[in-house]
């Protein structure tokens, strides 16, 4: 059987035609392919695809008209290309209207059409979602290199049927109104392009047995298949698409309260001749989780800020404001936030602080409420229910908008680098003190909005650093 779908080119193709040399151009945004002295059949051909209203057989048919036929191997090499380009569109099509198309979002992608058997029932997988894009919802997964417009209600209404193992004779049943070939078309789509799967005897699709995928949860796999490149066609990197539209925010947050403390600077250059040596720092380097009976205290908190977090200079540029700190982030933004919840610390009395890293004080915002005590005894159960809490909670939040404003798909992506990159200072920092340090692998992220009364979708809790006196 001939693949039953129509063949188009992606809607940013475009043709252009030159009548006095017989030639035609296709262009896609990132490329063009230029035929010259094109065959007229051929040219017909390619036509449809821009137009869209052809199967593979009516193309072949485009190429067999007049005396002078096109050979369909050579058109089928074409075609190869096309479809290694990413250009090549699928769509299922019932009463002359448009129910579905799968569209490539790369290139290197080759659709292998798989036709269903009507007996064996299927199933959606679970890490294909919907969503709403431009007004049109689009079906996707990070197990695709494709995505699916649903294009009316019959497409919607059969995915949800999909949730349950279905056969192709069920599905029929329960929606009489789309013709049975047309819901045939439709399953074969959704399983050439990895959004369904046959069930196994054993009543399991085959992601429920493969023992790599069983260990990928939905958001993870979505994750890390958005934040890099491959298997999505959104844009990627600096992209700056919000310049000229919304202001960035400052480089260095403004001071959140008047109350403030005012923290000792160490001397850099003399901790350069006495710190510990590198190496030794590296090899001592671990996670403490309990304590000494004496606590920190001010001056330590303070060198141990000074040393990780301090801003050492800023720079304003045409596209905002910069700055340079002692550990890395990208494109200089610095979109890290540090409020160090203190419990117990000799010369600062217990409650929650914003860290200012340019005039490298403490703003206080609150003392030792309900809910500060709530973010302490979190931080000691994620610790492993350790006896005590931390005696300093460093927590760190991000200003997501500061990452957002200029780069795109890999925004939350750079964001959690950054946490890490941040942890491993810390670490390094504080055994280099003589610290007890513990980065966190959980923390609640509305429960510290609350405690601030920010708005979760601008700044929120992204990491956890516990820190206190050696035992």
């Amino acid at each position: 059987m001939s693949q039953p779908f129509l063949i188009s080119f992606k809607p940013e193709i475009s043709l252009q035609e030159s009548s006095e040399e017989n030639q035609l151009v296709i262009q896609s945004p990132e490329r063009k392919l230029t035929f010259k002295k094109i065959h007229p059949n051929l040219k017909n051909a390619i036509s449809s695809l821009a137009e869209g209203n052809s199967t593979l057989s009516q193309l072949l048919d485009i190429l067999q008209q007049g005396e002078e036929k096109y050979p369909i191997l050579k058109f089928y090499t074409y075609l190869q290309k096309f479809s290694h380009l990413g250009w090549l569109c699928h769509s299922v099509v019932e009463s002359q209207q448009p129910m579905a198309m799968a569209i490539p979002m790369g290139g290197n992608f080759q659709f292998s059409y798989q036709e269903i058997t009507p007996e064996l029932p299927y199933s959606l997988s679970r890490f294909a979602y919907s969503h709403q894009v431009g007004g049109k919802m689009v079906l996707e997964s990070p197990l695709s290199q494709t995505k699916i417009l649903l294009l009316s209600w019959k497409s919607s209404a059969l995915i949800n049927l999909l949730a349950k193992p279905q056969t192709w004779g069920e599905i029929v049943q329960q929606i009489p109104a789309i013709a049975p070939e047309t819901v045939q078309q439709f399953l074969s789509l959704l399983l050439t392009t990895k959004m369904v799967s046959e069930v196994l005897p054993e009543g399991k699709i085959q992601e429920e047995t493969n023992m790599n995928l069983m260990q990928w949860e939905f958001h993870d796999l979505l994750f890390h298949t958005r934040s890099r490149q491959g298997r999505h066609d959104a844009p990627y990197g600096g992209t700056y698409r919000f310049l000229g539209k919304i202001d960035p925010l400052p480089g260095v947050k403004p001071p959140m309260s008047e109350e403030v403390i005012k923290l000792e600077q160490p001397d850099i250059s003399n901790l350069a001749t006495t710190d510990v040596p590198f190496t030794q720092v590296l090899e001592r380097r671990k996670s403490l989780r309990e304590y000494g009976e004496t606590p920190i205290n001010k001056q330590q908190l303070g060198e141990f800020l000074y040393r990780t977090g301090r801003i050492k200079k800023t720079r304003q540029t045409e596209r905002g404001e910069l700055s340079e700190r002692v550990y890395p982030s990208g494109g200089g933004i610095y979109e890290l936030e540090l409020y160090p919840l203190v419990h117990l610390c000799e010369g600062i009395s217990a409650g929650l602080y914003h860290y200012c890293p340019q005039k490298h004080q403490l703003c206080r915002l609150s003392g030792a409420t309900a809910t500060v005590t709530t973010l302490l005894n979190h931080a000691r159960i994620t610790m492993g229910n350790a006896s005590n809490p931390p005696q300093v909670l460093i927590i760190l939040a991000a200003r997501f908008q500061r990452l957002a404003w200029k780069y795109q798909s890999i925004a939350y992506g750079l964001l959690l680098k950054h946490v890490g990159v941040f942890y491993q200072t810390m670490y390094l920092v504080a055994t280099a003190m003589d610290l007890a340090p513990c980065a966190l692998g959980a923390g609640d992220s509305d429960l510290f909005t609350q405690a601030l009364g920010l708005d979760y979708y601008t700044e929120t809790s992204v990491g956890e650093f516990g820190l206190g006196s050696k035992k």
